[in-house]
């Protein structure tokens, strides 16, 4: 009798936990990591790590490089991105269409302590999985992040507003990345679209560029966790996430869209790495802690300046989940005639 009355008082307390979150809207993000992967051999690049070096607190003042325009779509250079198409140029979303205060220096850099946020907080009920089986690594997410955002679209009556007029609203999604689990790397990279690849904050990475190929962490304005939503409702980052807590450069916090892993930057408080100490995918080859397990891989690093993530990959890019439309290689690129929609137009914003 007692048993079974301890069984009643388990199943009540647990149904008023699950009613008091529900009520509080925290997120309830299903997280899932099932298996693991063992780099391949020949998944490392030409430029590695120095453990010993300082590289330095380049941006310690705040104030980043505008990298309007910088692109390339012959091969790829550092602090470029490598697209596999032309932007269209000025396209204009709803979204960004004043240059903000926080621009300086003849609008060269702009002072990310001056930019401004999108107000409010708002949880989600998030879900994401990310299991490792054979040679394919699958990631499953709603799309809604694991951390609070601000209030989309913007509201008139929010600062934001009079530069960045988003009128997009935040949805869930259905995406699911079939990754390569133990990705092969080449010398000679692929070209991108818009997406980049997958957080395991369960949000989607696009490249550092809005619909325009203007630097999209200079010119929109994302809320305080650095994430907007695009048309259809697919919240996205373009740059390293604020509510990224542990951004160290063996801590995986994300993957590419060819499966390579994604990393923060720091190698400690004032020794953070930067564009320039990265190849030209904005890569590096060092240890990290990949499923559990610490292995020397090739993978690309989040930064606190242009182009921010991936600007081309080193191993095959799978097409984006629900994204067909958009090509991610060099190959669609001359199969279509070289005419793509222009990365960052599929997404728009």
């Amino acid at each position: 009798m007692a048993l079974i009355l301890i069984a009643v008082l388990l199943v009540g307390a647990g149904a008023i936990w699950w009613a008091y979150n529900q009520f509080r809207g925290e997120p309830t993000n299903s997280v899932s990591v099932v298996g693991s992967s063992t780099p391949k051999a020949d998944n490392v690049g030409q430029l590695t790590l120095d453990t010993t070096k300082n590289y330095g607190d380049k941006y310690a003042d705040g104030i980043l490089p505008v990298g309007d325009d910088k692109l390339v779509t012959d091969a790829p250079k550092t602090g470029y991105v490598y697209t596999c198409s032309q932007y269209a140029q000025n396209q204009n979303g709803g979204g960004a269409d004043t240059r903000g205060p926080w621009f300086t220096n003849n609008n060269t850099e702009y002072d990310l302590n001056k930019k401004i946020n999108v107000q409010g907080s708002k949880t989600w009920s998030a879900s994401f999985s990310n299991k490792v089986s054979g040679d394919t690594r699958t990631i499953a997410t709603n799309d809604l992040p694991d951390h609070h955002t601000g209030i989309f679209p913007i509201l008139s009556s929010d600062p934001a507003y009079q530069y960045d007029r988003n009128p997009n609203s935040i949805t869930g999604q259905t995406l699911t990345y079939a990754l390569a689990a133990s990705p092969t790397y080449s010398s000679t990279p692929h070209c991108m679209g818009g997406e980049a690849g997958v957080m395991l904050t369960g949000v989607a990475l696009f490249n550092g560029f809005d619909a325009g190929a203007r630097d999209a962490g200079a010119w929109e304005i994302q809320d305080d966790c650095s994430g907007h939503p695009q048309k259809d409702g697919e919240y996205h980052y373009h740059t390293l996430s604020s509510c990224i807590t542990d951004t160290s450069v063996s801590k995986v916090i994300g993957f590419a869209l060819d499966g390579f892993p994604i990393t923060g930057p720091k190698l400690g408080p004032t020794n953070i790495l930067t564009t320039s100490d990265l190849d030209e995918c904005h890569g590096i080859t060092s240890k990290v802690t990949l499923d559990g397990k610490q292995v020397t891989t090739y993978h690309y690093v989040m930064t606190q300046d242009f182009p921010y993530s991936i600007s081309c990959f080193r191993g095959t890019p799978i097409d984006p989940p629900g994204q067909h439309s958009e090509g991610t290689s060099q190959q669609q690129s001359q199969q279509q005639g070289g005419q793509l929609p222009p990365p960052g137009q599929l997404p728009p914003r």
